[in-house]
């Protein structure tokens, strides 16, 4: 086999693409979009994203010590690139991109209208690593789009489109191709 070594670096592709919103009080919102961000803990529930302390984003999680984090699906990824390379700083990226912000029943940070999934988050450490910094957050809350329920109430998230991204691209997901624990299933009798 040939393989080239290069140097160290992140290539732990692909991740999920999410819009983060956070809100200081009296302010206007904004969102940030996140390919850095990942479950790590089940009970208590818990997330983390990380930031780099230069962005506008960066200094209202600090202070609020909130933020959701929005699903993003196919019909969202325009909204979800432009939210990665524009500032709020500059401009109300709300308003900008149509989006709407929506009132959540935990945090004061509103969440996008037309995310499939909505997870309300509190931050619970905050770990300075170099070019960015960790935010450890509880899950507080989550909210879901009933437009992806089944008949039989379950609420089926793999209906939405999610999107992925991969070093410098975004990419559909949807293909199912196993199940958790399926390598291990007894053969049904035919």
């Amino acid at each position: 086999m040939n393989r080239q070594q290069w140097k160290p670096g992140n290539m732990l592709y692909p991740v999920p693409a999410v819009m983060v919103t956070c809100k200081r009080p009296g302010e206007k919102a904004n969102i940030i979009t996140v390919a850095w961000a990942g479950t790590i803990c089940t009970n208590p529930p818990m997330v983390s994203i990380s930031v780099r302390p230069e962005r506008y984003s960066y200094d209202i999680i600090r202070e609020t010590k909130e933020f959701a984090v929005n699903l993003t699906n196919e019909d969202l990824v325009y909204a979800a690139d432009f939210c990665g390379v524009k500032s709020g700083r500059d401009i109300d990226k709300f308003k900008e991109t149509g989006l709407t912000p929506i009132e959540l029943e935990h945090i004061g940070a509103p969440g996008i209208g037309e995310s499939p999934v909505i997870i309300e988050c509190r931050v619970t450490e905050i770990k300075e690593l170099g070019s960015h910094h960790m935010f450890l957050a509880q899950v507080v809350g989550v909210s879901v789009d009933e437009k992806y329920m089944t008949e039989t109430g379950k609420f089926d998230l793999n209906l939405s489109r999610l999107i992925s991204y991969s070093h410098g691209e975004y990419f559909a997901l949807g293909r199912k191709i196993g199940k958790f624990g399926y390598s291990v299933e007894k053969k049904k009798k035919a």
